[in-house]
Order: C-alpha cells, then sequence, then structure tokens
C-alpha cells in the first residue's frame, strides 16, 4: 500500500503527520512524506505520480475546509478522484460532517486513537483484494 501524507498550506509542525507517517509503516504501508507548506496542486501531483491508494493531509492551521476542497478538486483534475483524502489535525467537531461533504473519506480530530487512524488507511488497501 502506498499512502502520501502532506501537510498543506502554511502550517509549520509536522509531529503529528510523522507519527503517523511512521506508524503507517511500521503497518507495513509505504509512505512518502510530502513535506512542509505544500499547495493542493503539489500534493495531488505527488499522488499521482506515485499511484497512492490514499492521501493523509495533516492540518492544524485552521484552512482544512478550504485545503481539503481544493484537493480533492486538484486529485479530480488529474483523474484520480477515486483517491480517498483522510484527514487528520485541529477539526472542529462542527467540520467533521462538512469535510466528509467535501469528500474527505475519513476524518481524525486532534486525540483520536492512532488504531483508528492506521486502521481506517488500510481499509483503503487497493492492493489487499488482488492478494
Amino acid at each position: 500500500m502506498r499512502i502520501v501524507i502532506a501537510k498543506p498550506g502554511l502550517d509549520g509542525h509536522d509531529r503529528g503527520a510523522k507519527i503517523i507517517a511512521r506508524a503507517l509503516a511500521d503497518a507495513g504501508a509505504e509512505v512518502i512524506y510530502t513535506g512542509l507548506r505544500r499547495t493542493p496542486e503539489q500534493i495531488a501531483e505527488a499522488a499521482v505520480q506515485e499511484d497512492a491508494d490514499a492521501v493523509g493531509l495533516s492540518i492544524l492551521s485552521g484552512a482544512h475546509l478550504s485545503l481539503t476542497k481544493k484537493l480533492i478538486e486538484r486529485l479530480s483534475e488529474r483523474g484520480a478522484a477515486e483517491v480517498p483524502v483522510l484527514v487528520g489535525g485541529a477539526i472542529p467537531p462542527r467540520d467533521v460532517e462538512r469535510l466528509k461533504a467535501l469528500g474527505a473519506a475519513e476524518v481524525f480530530p486532534t486525540g483520536s486513537p492512532m488504531g483508528e487512524v492506521v486502521g481506517a488507511f488500510l481499509r483503503y488497501d487497493r492492493g489487499r483484494a488482488a492478494r
């Protein structure tokens, strides 16, 4: 399974993204971490180039609605609308359903159990059905 983990926007804190990336790698996934301050365009391009099974966004900046929407649009423009986008970070409870309405496959507010996060990503392994 290939997962792109990204820090979009101006958010400069990536400890949580790195912890999730490590947990996913420990669970057997190949993780591509794009680094800090990526644009939705850069993240979508990485997902397409890496043939990602899923994209994880870590957002602490408060721009989760607009950044998630833009990424989903960019993936669609690149013919990758089927790639699920999982969003985590400082997400107010009132925005969880709004993110899902925008197309986020899963939403994990701060404090979500690691096992739930990793398990959610692993459910999107497109190669699992072929095994």
